[in-house]
């Protein structure tokens, strides 16, 4: 194991950041913290790095964190600001001198897609530019694992589409991955083990398959009815379909729809004269797995793909 945790704990006088926290990452696997603002993500990385009084045990390759080779090791905190008036090559070249053996740092401008902005200064570049060039400090030591605190937060979707594409090729050359992120977009398509931290606490891990499967639930495809006497007529007509229905409002909503049942449901709403405003099909996801678990609705989680038909 390239990093290993045992039982972690770390309290802020009565208050308890993360209890009992457990993990193991294998070498050249993404594993990604998802949870709640406050359920600790920061805490454990910090802990991680050593860079934060814990209990427990926690070994990077197979040492203590302050025992090892800060070769070996990128990190990026969710919180660097590094000095403005520097070009984004000079930031990197800067990161650079800090180590013995380095990246160049025009493949590592190009690698985060600052290549064309290398030369402006880091107050000058937007938001995501400069969470980009932050990312390739972190690479310029080429690290054997890279523990990455919201890495792509504010960052645009084609630019987080890039990064993923370059962390996904780090792992597949042999870099272990360890990243935080309120994107459940991002930790689905990425990792291979997902923890879900709450109130300091893991209280789900594992493949991200595994967990859809677990807690994901069935599929559901909702019907926005035109107004609420439609809704016993719909109710009516689709409650052959499906593993249930549930109504709310104007909504009736059929528990475990397959997309080839979609069709049947709109030829028996067609066939009961039913007038409905849209139909939106919804697969279990990441999504669905984090809201079913903390019950958190407003964490600045991406939204669960839909098919919306008018």
């Amino acid at each position: 194991m390239v990093c290993n945790a045992e039982n972690v704990r770390r309290a802020y006088g009565d208050t308890v950041a993360l209890d009992g926290v457990s993990l193991a990452v294998e070498r050249g696997s993404v594993f990604a913290l998802i949870g709640p603002n406050g359920a600790g993500k920061t805490t454990l990385i910090r802990s991680l790095t050593g860079t934060t009084e814990y209990e427990g045990t926690i070994e990077l390759f197979g040492e203590p964190p302050s025992a090892v080779n800060s070769q070996r090791i990128g990190l990026l905190p969710q919180s660097f600001s590094p000095p403005e008036r520097l070009t984004a090559r000079e930031l990197i070249s800067y990161y650079a001198g800090l180590f013995e053996n380095t990246r160049p740092v025009d493949v590592v401008l190009e690698d985060v897609g600052m290549e064309d902005a290398a030369d402006t200064w880091y107050e000058s570049l937007s938001g995501g530019q400069q969470r980009r060039v932050c990312v390739g400090t972190t690479l310029v030591n080429d690290p054997e694992l890279l523990l990455l605190d919201e890495p792509t937060t504010g960052i645009d979707p084609a630019g987080r589409q890039d990064l993923w594409s370059l962390l996904d090729n780090l792992a597949a050359a042999g870099t272990t991955v360890v990243l935080t992120t309120h994107y459940m977009e991002e930790a689905q398509t990425l990792a291979d083990q997902v923890a879900l931290l709450d109130d300091g606490v893991i209280v789900a891990d594992g493949p991200p398959e595994n967990l859809i499967t677990e807690y994901g639930g069935p599929s559901r495809l909702s019907i926005e009815c035109a107004d609420g006497t439609e809704i016993e007529t719909a109710t009516m007509a689709v409650g052959g379909l499906g593993e249930g229905v549930e109504t709310n409002h104007r909504t009736v909503t059929i528990r475990g729809v397959t997309p080839r049942e979609i069709d049947a449901t709109l030829t028996a709403l067609e066939r009961a004269d039913v007038e409905f405003d849209g139909l939106t099909w919804q697969e279990p996801d990441l999504e669905t797995v984090y809201l079913t678990l903390t019950g958190d609705t407003n964490d600045g989680a991406t939204p669960s793909p839909e098919v919306t038909a008018p």
